[in-house]
């Protein structure tokens, strides 16, 4: 049976924020029963739309029609009547309560007024027997991980039967394995007859899900095409209005300076063992490994944010004292951390704020902030990195994550390291700012400056590094040559394989 080719159907739709124009006049129509990606660069408008969708936003204009039915979501529990639901990005739970609590949190069971709590077990157990999975449900919810915090949210729009699941950029925090994972769940949800709208920056997940595709650029509708029909590079034009060419880091083609950075058998108790290796300025060092192996744990040691760490740790031949973030940045070294949200940014301030946040007492006089110069000093930043906001001034929690990873890196820019750690530098980042970063990094390079890239995508720290050290299990497996890079040499050392011999 051919699925109804306007099952969701969106006519014009606008949506204003303070400044932004985030969608401007939207339509276009999704198949009932297929998986339909949205893709567009950050700030292109895929989330908004998924969340007008979804009930969380209300839109200024124009309006949605299920099954050519005009419907109106004010708020997700009204888009959840309606069989719609969006798994977000930002996992949104209660930490100290169970997975039962959080599952039935919207409709808890009570017996004469009293909450139910073997009724309260039942039902989450049943919605989580849906999508096969044997998640504990007295498990308070924080000592869960990310993919199977994800799984719960799945298994609450499911086991609500909604026929409609938005997933805003589902793998932006799984690892391959748990990735994969997903992906089985969502071919068999789709076997289901239900119906999934897939925001992704990541090309390869849509060839392998996808039945369709639409594209925005800067809040308008590209776009809507077969995955069959279209290609990559195609859709990366439409997405930035512009080629896009993978970068080639120019910092190769320079002999790296001295050496500015050394670590000599660097532990941390349950995380990571004898981790030694060395840093010269004007160098790019890639960190891979598998999710748990240790990577983001040994920058937070060399940082000074790990209290146990042991080992010894020098910058320019002089031993740093380990255990004292105020000491390693005195020391020259920055820290860009997985986690921009938790970690690198303050949400509640501003652009300008945020992008001087780790220089402040360079910007005062008599403890009061020179605001003149700060400002210069972030707009500067800000149009350095091409970032999308109405104002400097404007709230960081109001940009996309592009965007906000932008801020996050201008503000060690600010600082002028000479000893920058960068951990995932583009998770959650469109493929046009990914090359932008991939650009800043490399010029960054070129300047002199020595770098520590971690990543969990191998073309990525193929493409910037000059040398790669793969951990395992909290050891160095093996570092590689640059001509000794290719993704099965990587996948060996990250998984403990062995190569076949010849």
């Amino acid at each position: 049976m051919n699925p109804n080719p306007a099952f969701i159907s969106f006519k014009n739709i606008t949506k204003r924020f303070p400044g932004v124009l985030a969608l401007d006049d939207v339509s276009f129509d999704i198949a009932r029963g297929s998986c339909h990606a949205l893709m567009g660069e950050n700030g292109a408008g895929k989330s908004t739309l998924g969340k007008i969708l979804a009930g969380v936003y209300v839109a200024d204009g124009g309006g949605i029609h299920l099954d050519g039915k005009p419907v109106h979501a004010a708020n997700p529990l009204a888009a959840r009547k309606l069989g719609i639901a969006m798994v977000h990005q930002e996992l949104a739970f209660c930490p100290d309560l169970t997975v039962a609590e959080n599952l039935c949190l919207g409709q808890l069971p009570a017996t004469a007024g009293w909450l139910d709590r073997r009724r309260l077990r039942e039902q989450a157990r049943a919605m989580l027997a849906e999508i096969e999975s044997d998640i504990a449900v007295d498990t308070p919810i924080g000592e869960l991980s990310t993919a199977q915090e994800q799984m719960v949210q799945i298994a609450g729009a499911v086991g609500t039967g909604a026929q409609i699941i938005v997933m805003d950029e589902p793998t932006s925090s799984l690892s391959v394995r748990e990735s994969e994972a997903l992906f089985e769940l969502l071919a068999k949800l789709k076997q289901r007859g239900l119906t999934i709208i897939y925001v992704s920056h990541r090309l390869e997940e849509i060839f392998q899900l996808c039945d369709t595709i639409s594209v925005l650029r800067d809040g308008k509708h590209v776009a809507t095409e077969k995955i069959s029909t279209t290609n990559r590079e195609r859709i990366i034009q439409q997405m930035v209005g512009r080629e896009v060419n993978q970068y080639s880091s120019k910092h190769l083609a320079q002999q790296p300076g001295v050496e500015v950075l050394r670590v000599e058998d660097l532990a941390s108790p349950g995380k990571f063992s004898r981790v030694s290796f060395t840093l010269r300025r004007g160098e790019i060092l890639g960190f891979a490994g598998l999710v748990g192996a240790g990577r983001s744990e040994v920058a937070q040691a060399i940082f000074g944010a790990d209290p146990k760490a042991t080992g010894r740790v020098f910058v320019h031949g002089k031993e740093l004292a380990l255990g004292s973030v105020t000491k390693s940045l005195a020391a020259g070294i920055g820290f860009l951390p997985e986690d921009r949200k938790r970690m690198g940014l303050v949400l509640s301030m501003n652009c300008r704020e945020n992008t001087s946040l780790a220089i402040l007492p360079r910007l005062s006089l008599g403890g009061f902030v020179k605001r003149g110069v700060e400002r210069a000093l972030a707009q500067r930043y800000s149009d350095q990195l091409r970032v999308k906001t109405p104002s400097i001034e404007a709230t960081i929690s109001g940009l996309s994550g592009g965007n906000q990873q932008k801020i996050a890196l201008a503000k060690w820019l600010a600082r002028e390291c000479d000893i920058l750690i960068v951990d995932e530098p583009t998770r959650g980042v469109d493929v046009g700012a990914k090359a932008e970063i991939h650009a800043l990094l490399d010029e960054l390079a070129c300047q002199g400056l020595a770098l520590l890239v971690i990543s969990s995508e191998l073309p990525e720290v193929m493409n910037l590094s000059r040398r790669i050290l793969v951990l395992r299990a909290g050891h160095v497996a093996g570092e590689l040559a640059r001509e000794e890079f290719s993704q099965p040499n990587l996948m060996r050392l990250m998984a403990g394989v062995e190569a076949q011999a010849a």
